[in-house]
């Protein structure tokens, strides 16, 4: 059973700051990590690996400094770590972004084995727009299961696989064949402390590095700029909101009446709050 990860190294969303003037985000300074979602995609992988053994290839598109989060994937556990980088490469948007990676997960396929199923996480969270893993399976001919809450089977020799999706309403069971793509939800597992001896043996290993030549990509007009028909106008935060958090106190009050008092505050402030809940039960 041979997956392939594919992480992201993003801003730390928690300390991105967005210039004044020129309303666009400043990274300089802003510490990176791998993008939350993609470790839920990780451990998915990780627990399929401890079950029917294979190897795990983590793959990342960036900058030379993205190597950092390859080697803190393979300290939990993958096996092997791929980083995609050239300079042909920046600038480009998730149409971009999934030829590129489509394109190594071709060669990944050629240099270490067949690829049974690439994981990622549902989106990022510098674009949000969850596109890569649908485009990446849709450029492969792959299947693909999309929000998926939790694995129930893999059957190696049926070769399928048994997934629970998440959907308006509630949670689809779904059956597809492999080789296949997973796009992982949030919260669907915790990804597992690596031992002392997984993490020296990260610290040594090498990381596979391709350009767009190594990585069999003949088509660099569809890659970076040139290949990413996605504008973005402006970046901007949002307007300080003017209403402003009230405070109710029910100190000393029985608690059948915190309730009551709380709801009767609620609405004497909020009139057209009580108004539409009234209507919202009539209808």
């Amino acid at each position: 059973m041979h997956t392939v990860v594919c992480i992201k190294q993003v801003p730390d969303s928690a300390q991105i700051r967005v210039h004044p003037v020129t309303n666009t985000i400043m990274r300089q300074g802003v510490p990176t990590i791998i993008n939350p979602y993609d470790l839920f995609a990780l451990e998915a992988a990780l627990r399929i690996r401890d079950i029917h053994g294979g190897a795990i290839t983590v793959l990342t598109m960036g900058p030379p400094m993205a190597e950092d989060s390859l080697r803190r994937a393979l300290c939990f556990g993958a096996n092997r770590a791929v980083l995609l980088t050239d300079r042909a490469f920046a600038g480009s948007d998730t149409l971009a972004t999934s030829f590129a990676l489509s394109q190594a997960i071709k060669k990944i396929g050629e240099t270490f084995g067949p690829v049974d199923i690439v994981f990622t996480g549902k989106q990022t969270i510098d674009g949000d727009t969850a596109q890569v893993g649908p485009g990446i399976a849709r450029r492969l001919g792959l299947n693909q299961l999309t929000y998926v809450a939790a694995i129930s089977e893999v059957n190696i020799e049926a070769g399928t696989i048994i997934a629970e999706r998440r959907a308006e309403g509630g949670v689809q069971v779904l059956q597809t064949r492999l080789p296949c793509l997973i796009t992982m939800l949030e919260g669907t597992n915790e990804i597992r402390r690596g031992s002392i001896d997984v993490a020296l043996r990260a610290a040594r290993a090498e990381i596979v590095t391709w350009n767009a030549a190594a990585a069999g990509i003949t088509e660099t007009v569809k890659c970076g700029l040139k290949g990413s028909p996605t504008v973005v106008k402006r970046v901007f935060a949002p307007p300080p909101r003017s209403e402003k958090a009230f405070q109710i106190d029910i100190a000393g009050l029985a608690p059948d009446q915190m309730a009551t008092n709380a709801l009767e505050e609620v609405f004497k402030r909020l009139p057209s709050l009580e108004k539409e809940l009234t209507n919202l039960s009539q209808s």
